[in-house]
């Protein structure tokens, strides 16, 4: 992880210097100090590069003098527009451009404590690499960056307004090395062993084998997994912010519930093989979750908040599912299963009705990749987002715009519901192609019993095949940074 310094501002000695420059803004500060050391050459390059800092623009000059290996300018756009995304990103892209140097300097006029703490974590995010497995990358391949120092007048109130967003940071971080790993590695009781080691945080972790969700009745999420040899487990951790630990709550506790289907080849209805290889990433949804509760441990939030994993893997064997099978879900609802590959819903079926039965929480919410209707729908730009309560959508998409992790709204009717009547059970899992992500939600909605919740499809969201401004190529642990800030600005004592 990048490691993230703060000091008062003076110009550095020797490496690289990141100016973040506003939109018509004039030298100023260290700018004009660097441009004055460097005998004007800071000022020349940016008129041949008519760099004038507009937002996301950026303009790099090679050895200008004052020992400096690199001068980086990014532009921050008109000053009246400034909001944390900008930053952050702004910090992105100086890890982008400056990944050759071992050691950055970032300064900006004006930064406040805040604004410091906001670069540095945009910087953090994108400076991310998962790379356990290569074992033949070149030295001059890697990046060299490790270690940024952010400048501001406010330097000891940004190492303190850095602290819970250090914490957000290695939440996402734990969720893409996740997201990330071989299924051949990461397996149902492989990830609920790494659960396990939250405890280091402060978090109480459970875990429920195959017997013990038996004996309770499981038979949706069960059925999903009975045609693989690795066993399935329920993962729950509790974080006791608000009431302390051992204590009695002082209020209902908030869930979020993850869909952590570690590998997914359809079951009996057997994806093609082209792409299966993505579906290692069909856990997210829990793995989402595991970090959100390591980021919630990790800045000690004052709420009290449990997180619910389901962990199977969907496989075709002898002993494997069928289309056509009736199982019995905890909640004593029957389901006919149609499609052996519409499995994430029968895992959220039971671990929801468990978790409202249990836990009588204020909300739940519940991630998962769970239809690539949504994609069709909302590409890879906005999560859906289905609740049958309005105050908590209003209270997630707000929490979405202010983190970028963006959300859209999608409805819920019973017009939808008949796509999934049965002929000789309550339900089946498919109600066909049209709507096909509104019809799992009405579906997952029949087992949350009331209880105000929000289903967020997190299918198109999950990985990248691109670099963006914070997240690298890969997994992108949507969701974490978004219910972190749920928490934040609505849910503290």
């Amino acid at each position: 992880m990048l490691d993230i310094a703060f000091a008062k501002p003076a110009l550095p000695k020797s490496g690289a210097l990141a100016l973040l420059i506003h939109e018509g803004e004039k030298p100023s500060g260290l700018w004009a100090q660097l441009d004055e050391a460097t005998g004007g050459a800071i000022a020349r390059a940016f008129d041949v590069a008519e760099f004038t800092g507009a937002k996301g623009k950026t303009c790099t000059i090679l050895a200008p003098g004052a020992n400096l290996t690199r001068v980086l300018a990014v532009g921050l756009g008109k000053p009246a527009d400034l909001a944390q995304k900008i930053l952050e990103e702004a910090g992105g892209a100086v890890v982008s451009n400056l990944s050759r140097e071992t050691a950055v300097t970032v300064t900006n006029s004006s930064l406040t404590a805040q604004q410091a703490a906001e670069v540095a974590l945009g910087a953090v995010l994108r400076s991310y690499r998962f790379d356990r497995y290569r074992t033949k990358e070149k030295a001059e391949d890697k990046p060299k960056l490790s270690r940024m120092t952010v400048l501001t007048s406010e330097n000891s109130k940004a190492k303190a307004a850095w602290e819970p967003l250090d914490a957000t940071a290695k939440g996402v971080f734990l969720t893409r090395d996740l997201v990330s790993e071989p299924p051949n590695v990461l397996d149902p009781p492989e990830m609920a062993d790494r659960c396990r080691k939250l405890s280091e945080l402060g978090l109480k972790v459970e875990i429920l084998g195959p017997k013990e969700m038996g004996k309770l009745g499981f038979g949706a999420l069960l059925g999903v997994s009975q045609g693989s040899v690795k066993e399935p487990r329920m993962v729950i951790m509790h974080w006791n912010g608000a009431s302390g630990a051992g204590k009695k709550p002082r209020d209902k506790p908030v869930v979020f519930v993850g869909k952590g289907v570690t590998f997914d080849t359809g079951g009996i209805s057997i994806k093609p093989a082209g792409g299966m290889e993505d579906m290692k990433w069909d856990m997210a949804g829990a793995g989402t979750v595991i970090g959100l509760m390591a980021a919630l441990a990790g800045r000690k939030a004052k709420v009290d908040a449990i997180g619910l994993v389901g962990l199977v893997e969907n496989m075709p064997s002898g002993n494997a599912q069928r289309p056509g099978d009736v199982v019995t879900s905890y909640s004593g609802q029957t389901i006919e299963v149609i499609n052996t590959d519409a499995e994430g819903r029968l895992v959220l079926a039971d671990v929801l009705w468990y978790a409202q039965q249990k836990y009588d929480p204020k909300f739940m919410v519940d991630l998962a990749t769970l239809t690539g209707a949504i994609i069709i729908g909302l590409g890879h730009e906005y999560g859906g987002l289905f609740s049958n309560d309005d105050e908590l959508s209003q209270k997630l998409t707000a929490a979405g715009q202010a983190t970028g992790e963006r959300l859209w709204r999608m409805p819920l009717d019973e017009a939808y519901d008949k796509q999934i009547r049965s002929d000789i059970a309550d339900m089946k899992n498919v109600g066909g192609r049209p709507g096909g992500s509104i019809t799992a939600a009405q579906f997952i909605q029949r087992f949350v019993n009331g209880k105000p919740w929000a289903h967020l499809d997190i299918a198109g969201m999950a990985w990248s095949t691109k670099d963006t401004a914070v997240t690298p190529k890969g997994a992108t642990a949507f969701g974490v940074r978004l219910l972190d800030r749920l928490v934040a600005d609505n849910y503290e004592s």
